[in-house]
């Protein structure tokens, strides 16, 4: 695939996003790659990972969804922030990130009714939900053949959410080096829960009206304003998702309605002084058979007067595809864009599009899985050697942490 010449768009030139400033607005869009080790901490592959796609100076990076506490569910070989190990750990990465001159965020995750409940209750831990209700009769067989159906939150427990697990991630993510903390409200996880009615039927000031099922994460952002600053936030919102269960469109309530009073109440603090420093927008909608459709995220444009960062549309290899980053990028001055799939697999992709080389086809084969194959084996353009395929596939991570 041939890239055409983006130098001239805003893809390319500096933008201050937050407290910091980027030399070009191409960004790694979180991807869960479950490449941390079982004890959910940073391992020498992700520091490379990380490493590797910061090789363009100036250049944002957010970190895969990263578990804010042992209760919100421990899905294999995904990391976590909740404990000294892990922070000693991501330091290592973000200092990797640094020292090239570039920035990370930390995507701060957490899942709610997605969790799985057979490892919950092999810890201990109730399979926990803004309401009790199931994505699919799966997930409902899942939980009753652990012995661990969803139980809906206490007011007490989403107050201990808030004010200890969420808050005790995100001041490890600023010990841990990290730029900016980006609350996951996407995807059909736990904060998007709370928002969605088809998940919500809560009867308490967190459920019910449009207000209500925003609440909880209104009252996130304030409380980690007050001990991160605002600055150093970020929100990934997928209005218009229907993954894991979530509203579909003109269903009870429509996706514009509940998340255009979100972004109001963003801009309404950004205008008091708390401005985030950037809202993701999910472009695309991922369908039964896990293609992906484009969705209209302009009405978010229309109220969030902030930077705001697109992606999840721009993995299509044609050239329209191309153009519409061009174009997306020099609508206004404040769109970054983001990539997953292509920054996978290509390192060095804001050098690619730079130049107008030829990217690397990704393998979705190994995005999910644990060795380094698929993950760090990916050539840059000035690459000298050659990949053993059947020793990278044998090769799988080391803690960084070994306090």
């Amino acid at each position: 695939m041939t890239v055409p010449d983006l130098k001239a768009t805003n893809l390319l030139k500096p933008i201050k996003v937050g407290k910091i400033t980027l030399q070009n607005r191409v960004v790694h869009l979180p991807t869960t790659r479950n490449r941390a080790s079982s004890e959910h901490i940073p391992t020498d592959l992700n520091e490379q990972y990380y490493s590797d796609r910061s090789i363009s100076p100036g250049t944002l990076l957010i970190s895969e969804a990263t578990l804010i506490s042992e209760k919100q569910g421990l899905l294999p070989n995904v990391p976590g922030i909740w404990n000294k190990k892990q922070v000693n750990a991501w330091k290592k990465v973000t200092d990797g990130v640094h020292k090239k001159g570039s920035f990370i965020t930390l995507q701060l995750g957490a899942l709610g009714r997605a969790g799985n409940p057979a490892s919950l209750k092999a810890d201990g831990f109730d399979l926990t939900a803004p309401s009790p209700l199931y994505s699919t009769e799966e997930a409902k067989k899942a939980a009753e053949d652990a012995g661990n159906p969803i139980r809906e939150f206490t007011q007490e427990e989403i107050e201990d959410l808030i004010l200890n697990q969420y808050t005790n991630a995100a001041k490890n993510g600023i010990a841990a080096g990290f730029d900016i903390i980006e609350m996951h409200a996407a995807s059909g996880y736990l904060l998007e829960q709370f928002i969605n009615p088809s998940s919500n039927k809560r009867t308490d000031k967190y459920g019910g009206s449009i207000e209500n099922r925003s609440r909880f994460v209104l009252e996130l952002i304030d409380q980690l304003a007050s001990v991160v600053d605002a600055e150093r936030l970020a929100i990934r919102l997928s209005p218009f998702s229907t993954f894991q269960g979530m509203l579909a469109e003109n269903e009870e309530v429509h996706p514009i309605a509940s998340f255009g009073y979100i972004l109001s109440e963003l801009q309404r603090r950004a205008n008091e002084g708390n401005k985030l420093a950037y809202v993701s927008l999910v472009d695309s909608r991922l369908n039964a058979d896990w293609s992906e459709s484009p969705v209209d995220n302009s009405f978010a444009q229309q109220i969030w007067k902030g930077i705001i960062l697109r992606g999840g549309n721009y993995t299509y290899d044609d050239k329209n595809d191309w153009k519409a980053v061009a174009s997306d990028v020099d609508a206004d001055d404040r769109t970054l864009i983001g990539f997953g799939r292509h920054f996978i697999a290509n390192p060095d992709l804001v050098e690619r599009l730079k130049e107008g080389h030829k990217l690397n086809p990704y393998d979705r084969d190994t995005f999910y899985t644990n060795s380094n194959y698929g993950y760090n084996t990916y050539p840059t353009l000035v690459s000298k050697y050659e990949i053993d395929i059947d020793e990278e596939s044998k090769r799988f991570g080391k803690s960084l942490s070994l306090e």
